[in-house]
């Protein structure tokens, strides 16, 4: 059997996606996935979102940063991968 391939996401998201609970969303949808990292606001009103895991479950993960949750509206998800770095043991919410 195959060993399944770990990942790691860096993407920045842009639109109305801040007071909008999109991080709550992210962590929620990046547990359901079994993702650790975590997602903040930035300054220019976008959201950054970090995520290591199953490259599938990754792949998912962009596809639902694209949808939002009601009340969001996602102008852009800018995705890049890079290799899987074990740096968080959870997903977290920064503040």
């Amino acid at each position: 059997m195959e060993k399944s391939r770990k990942g790691r996401l860096h993407a920045l998201v842009s639109g109305r996606v801040q007071g909008v609970f999109y991080r709550m969303f992210v962590l929620q949808e990046a547990q359901k996935l079994r993702l650790a990292g975590r997602a903040r606001n930035l300054a220019d009103g976008r959201v950054e979102v970090v995520a290591e895991g199953e490259a599938e479950s990754l792949k998912r993960l962009v596809e639902r940063l694209r949808a939002g949750p009601r009340g969001a509206a996602v102008d852009e998800v800018d995705a890049s991968w890079d290799d899987y770095q074990h740096e968080f043991d959870e997903f977290r919410i920064d503040y």
